[in-house]
């Protein structure tokens, strides 16, 4: 019986390994990460290529080159203002959104004037910088690649994803931050 108890005893204790961890059923190599930038990349680029052509069409104005990936021309430039919004600044301005073709989407007055504190609140990512271009009573029209607008999301209402856009945007007032001043 002894025996019999020393060996169960054994084969307990040697049958108790602790847990085993779980392996992965799928290993990822990381290419998920790598074939969406090139998706970005090729999509970007067919977008600034549009844009592109765009601008070359339009012998009116004069574009300029954002060094955050848009494009702008001024409407109504105001030569003796000399600030422009810094970050904390509060701003009232009033922007309209339209297609490449100048198609309204959403009329400036539908949107009404927008109060915005500079760097705090929530816009889409080229109106947050556009609106640090600008002085007060200065009006210009922005062409963003949809990575600037609205992204592979839209809006969720009347722009639809991966939309570039044209945007024009007047400034109004600036209530500047005393931080600001420096």
């Amino acid at each position: 019986m002894r025996p019999i108890l020393i060996l169960l005893f054994a084969l307990l204790c040697l049958s108790c390994g602790g847990p085993e961890p779980r392996r992965p059923i799928e290993v990822k190599s990381g290419s998920f990460f790598k074939e969406s930038v090139e998706r970005n990349k090729a999509l970007l680029a067919k977008e600034e290529k549009l844009i592109q052509e765009l601008i070359a069409k339009d012998t009116i104005h004069k574009y300029l080159t954002s060094p955050n990936g848009f494009w702008y021309y001024f409407e109504t430039k105001n030569d003796t203002a000399t600030y422009a919004p810094q970050t904390n600044d509060q701003i009232l301005f009033s922007y309209n959104v339209m297609s490449l073709n100048n198609d309204t989407i959403y009329s400036a007055e539908e949107v009404g004037p927008t109060s915005h504190v500079v760097d705090k609140q929530q816009l889409f990512p080229g109106l947050q910088n556009a609106v640090k271009l600008l002085k007060i009573s200065e009006k210009a029209t922005f062409v963003f690649p949809s990575l600037q607008a609205y992204g592979y999301q839209g809006d969720n209402n009347a722009v639809a994803p991966q939309t570039p856009i044209k945007s024009s945007v007047e400034l109004h007032t600036i209530i500047i931050n005393k931080d600001s001043i420096n």
